[in-house]
C-alpha cells in the first residue's frame, strides 16, 4: 500500500478549477432578433445568457413543444391550451412592410386606410386565425376590407413578393432590424402596438435561471 511520501500529488487545472458555465435562456423569436435583444437588456442580463432559437409563423410552436426552445416571444395571446404567458414585458409598434418602389414606401407613417387599397397576406398554416386578426385585420377601422390573399411562407419569400409586386403586410416595426434594405418598414399611426409576452408550456416548471429571467423582464416592464 503506498505511503503519503509515495502518492503522486495531482495538479488541477485552471479548466477544472473554472466554475462551469451558467445555462442560458432558449428564446424562440421570429425574423429579427433586435425586440429580443432589447428585452434582455432591459431584464439586465447579459446577451450571451440567452440563444436565440427562430421560428416560423407557419409552426410558430413547434420549437418549443419539441423542447429546443425554453420560452417564446408572443404577441397578443395565442389562447393555446398547452401555453401559459407572462406578464407583458414590452410592446412592439405596427408598421407596413412594402418595396421600395412602393407608393408608401417614402412616407414617415401611413393610416391602415391607406393600406386597404393594397393587397396582403392570408394567415399561414398552423398560425392563431384570431391572433392574424389582430396583425392584419380584415377591415380598417372606418369598415374597409383589407385584402388578405397572398400566401405567407417565409420571411424571405414575403420580401421577394414585396419587392416584385405592389403587395404589402401589415406587421411590426421590429422587423426594420431584419428586412432587405429594399424592404421598406413605415409605422401606421392609427394601429396600437402590440403587447410582447413569453410564452412557455403549460404544466412544466421552468429551470430557475429561466424563472429568474422572465421575472427581471416583467419587473423592467413595470419601471
Amino acid at each position: 500500500m503506498p505511503t503519503p511520501a509515495t502518492l503522486t500529488p495531482v495538479s488541477l487545472t485552471p479548466a477544472a478549477l473554472a466554475p462551469a458555465p451558467a445555462p442560458t435562456v432558449r428564446l424562440g423569436v421570429h425574423g429579427s432578433t433586435h425586440l429580443a435583444s432589447r428585452l434582455v437588456a432591459a431584464a439586465g442580463h447579459a446577451p450571451e445568457s440567452v440563444e436565440y432559437v427562430p421560428y416560423e409563423v407557419t409552426d410558430p410552436f413547434g420549437p418549443l413543444r419539441a423542447g429546443a426552445a425554453d420560452i417564446m416571444i408572443v404577441k397578443y395571446d395565442p389562447l393555446e391550451p398547452d401555453l401559459v404567458l407572462s406578464r407583458p414585458v414590452g410592446f412592439d409598434g405596427r408598421a407596413v412592410l412594402a418595396g421600395a418602389h412602393h407608393p408608401l414606401a417614402g412616407r414617415a407613417s401611413v393610416s391602415v386606410e391607406e393600406v386597404a387599397e393594397y393587397r396582403g397576406f392570408r394567415c399561414p398554416g398552423a398560425f392563431p386565425a384570431h391572433v392574424w386578426d389582430l396583425v392584419v385585420p380584415p377591415r380598417t377601422p372606418l369598415g374597409r376590407p383589407i385584402r388578405r390573399v397572398h400566401a405567407m411562407t417565409t420571411l424571405t419569400a414575403m420580401a421577394e413578393l414585396l419587392r416584385s409586386t405592389y403587395a404589402v403586410h401589415l406587421s411590426f416595426r421590429s422587423l426594420d432590424a431584419v428586412v432587405p434594405p429594399d424592404i421598406k418598414v413605415v409605422p401606421v399611426h392609427d394601429l396600437p402596438p402590440s403587447p410582447v409576452a413569453f410564452a412557455r408550456l403549460r404544466g412544466t416548471e421552468p429551470p430557475e435561471h429561466v424563472r429568474r429571467f422572465v421575472a427581471d423582464a416583467e419587473r423592467a416592464a413595470l419601471r
